[in-house]
């Protein structure tokens, strides 16, 4: 049977790595609530960090026919590329050394939730600033906030194409005859809240743009609101009147929050939560279990969560979800006992080779997810024929670079396995006719790709 401990490590986090992991589903829990050392330790870049880059890319394309112009646009170029993909080497260097790996798999399940990816080369340079300042500071905290802030980032903006929305009757809109865009209200109300089928209809979506009208962003400010894009109020949305005359972004925020507390959203956001962490068909009991969580605190994070751990179908069908490339390339490096400082470290050959591409053999390339729901969640997607194949390839590979340096491979199913490690996988590594074949086998096994 597999004890508490590894479910712990495994199905709620990324696998069974650093010494003084929690030690059951309870102190998992209770790691939600105190301070975020990873964010500390590995800090992404903030957008006041990019906005400077962002204005020397401009500037260099301008001038782009200058003496030495060119050289100095590739290199702001290079700079912004590796900037968007040591997102990935950072999360993973926090996952290596987190003694909170909750945190760790809630962070990866908003990232999911509130999809976003550059639309263009330069809005590569918002990602970190919108992982580290869009999302995490409010994984833990209510939903409402963690709304707000990410609807609102210059990331989720230029990517749903809110940057175009003006309202038609506003001074910009008459001036310049331009419209709305509902890409942001559709995507808002169908997927991150009230959920496909919900209870709102098409002239929502509309009035829910136009009360989005006035959300931009700027090159020198970054998030601005600015009014003369606002479409004149008030607008209606699921029966409330929101906003006067003017455009203003306390109504943006009023009606995000009103979304957050919506019955819907309770039963939508719940049932999400639930297949992403336990099973891709949930217990119903368990998914009613936090929806009422939802409902009773407002949408407070650890609340639901916590409904969730505490309920005993949290505890059943362990192996039941498949690890996404994402999170098998973390669960490696965990395994390993590779230290987050060498992760954080790696430059720009390195970092492609040893995470970025391997990504996108896997078909899930960094922060490129092909549309706004995301990455699926079921097993049969990610574990087939064809993704298995590639998975023990890279096993294969991960054997031959630390097998010599793992002196006996029983030791390391039980580092990296523990108690869900099969007898018929410890047989079978003590019967490998190398290391490398030893190390492998656990990585390319049952127990290791699922959680």
């Amino acid at each position: 049977m597999v004890s508490e401990a590894t479910y712990s490590a495994i199905r709620f986090g990324f696998g069974l790595g650093p010494a003084g992991l929690p030690k059951d589903l309870e102190a998992a829990l209770a790691g939600l609530s105190g301070p975020d050392a990873m964010a500390e330790r590995y800090p992404m870049l903030k957008m006041r960090e990019a906005l400077p880059i962002f204005d020397a890319y401009e500037r260099a394309l301008k001038n782009r026919k200058a003496p030495g112009a060119q050289k100095k646009a590739d290199s702001v170029k290079g700079k912004i590329n590796y900037l968007f993909e040591s997102g990935m080497s950072l999360s993973i260097a926090r996952i290596a050394e987190s003694k909170t790996p909750l945190r760790e798999r809630l962070m990866a399940f908003w990232v999911d939730h509130f999809t976003a990816a550059p639309k263009h080369f330069i809005s590569r340079l918002a990602l970190q600033p919108y992982l580290d300042q869009g999302l995490r500071p409010h994984i833990t905290g209510t939903f409402g906030d963690l709304l707000v802030s990410a609807v609102t980032h210059p990331f989720m903006l230029n990517y749903l194409d809110q940057v175009s929305s003006v309202g038609p009757n506003s001074a910009a809109g008459k001036n310049r005859g331009r419209g709305l865009n509902e890409n942001l209200a559709r995507e808002v109300l169908e997927l991150h809240t009230l959920g496909v089928g919900a209870s709102y209809t098409q002239t929502d979506v509309r009035q829910l743009a136009e009360l989005f009208t006035g959300l931009n962003f700027s090159a020198d400010d970054g998030f601005v609101f600015d009014p003369r894009r606002a479409e004149p109020g008030p607008e209606v949305v699921l029966g409330k009147k929101y906003g006067i005359w003017q455009g203003r972004l306390e109504d943006v925020h009023a009606v995000l929050q009103d979304l957050a507390v919506h019955p819907d959203t309770a039963a939508h956001v719940s049932r999400k939560l639930a297949v992403h962490f336990v099973s891709d068909a949930p217990d119903e009991a368990m998914v009613q279990h936090m929806t009422a969580a939802w409902t009773a605190s407002r949408g407070d994070i650890k609340a639901v969560m916590g409904a969730m751990l505490e309920h005993p179908a949290a505890r059943r069908d362990f192996g039941a979800k498949a690890k996404r490339p994402f999170d098998f390339i973390a669960s490696i490096y965990l395994a390993l006992g590779t230290p987050g400082d060498t992760i954080a470290a790696y430059e720009v050959k390195e970092l492609r080779r040893r995470m970025i591409v391997p990504s996108k053999t896997l078909n899930q390339p960094w922060m490129k997810a092909g549309a706004p729901d995301g990455w699926p969640e079921d097993l049969e997607h990610w574990i087939n024929a064809q993704a298995l194949a590639t998975r023990i390839k890279m096993a294969s590979q991960v054997g031959r670079m630390v097998g010599p340096h793992v002196r006996q491979p029983s030791r390391f199913v039980d580092r990296v396995l523990g108690d869900a490690a099969s007898e018929r996988l410890r047989w079978a590594v003590g019967a490998a006719e190398t290391r490398e074949d030893a190390i492998a086998l656990v990585i390319a096994s049952p127990e290791f790709n699922r959680r």
